[in-house]
């Protein structure tokens, strides 16, 4: 993963907090875990073992992922023009049935469409970057192409 990770301010603190918690917390929390199955005995046939060092490997690869994701990470500046769908932007739109939606742009690694935030590489978020209110564009999605209008950008 040699490339960008674009991520919020915000998004780079939680990632550096999730680090900082599976490094502290989580492995030591593993390590005890390991410690007590080797005092059941024979390793061979320990299920306890075996689960507990499968989720070392799960914590030791997350940790490795977000390391990654660190070294790689652009922070969305504030600098983009007002007014304009660029990354960090919330933009309200309507679409062709007139049903309104509300999302931020963020990239991918940020991407939850749950809490209001969509990538910039979505179909819907990529095609909404760079318009401005009132500004409509056809989007091709999974479900075919609709017809989304800026309503506000900000």
């Amino acid at each position: 993963m040699a490339e960008e990770v674009i991520l919020t301010k915000e998004g780079k603190e939680e990632l550096e907090k999730r680090l900082e918690y599976l490094k502290v917390t989580k492995r030591a929390e593993i390590t005890e875990r390991i410690k007590t199955a080797r005092e059941f005995g024979d390793l061979s046939e320990n299920a306890e073992y075996d689960a507990a060092k499968n989720e070392q490997a799960m914590i030791e690869g997350e940790i490795l992922e977000i390391e990654e994701k660190l070294k790689h990470a652009v922070i969305i500046k504030d600098t983009a023009k007002k007014g304009t769908v660029s990354l960090g932007s919330k933009v309200d739109f309507v679409d062709e049935k007139g049903e309104e939606y509300s999302y931020e742009i963020v990239g991918t690694t940020e991407s939850d469409v749950e809490q209001g935030r969509i990538s910039n590489e979505s179909p819907i978020g990529n095609a909404l970057l760079g318009k401005k209110a009132n500004e409509s564009v056809n989007v091709v999605t999974p479900s075919g192409v609709i017809t989304l209008t800026v309503k506000k950008v900000y």
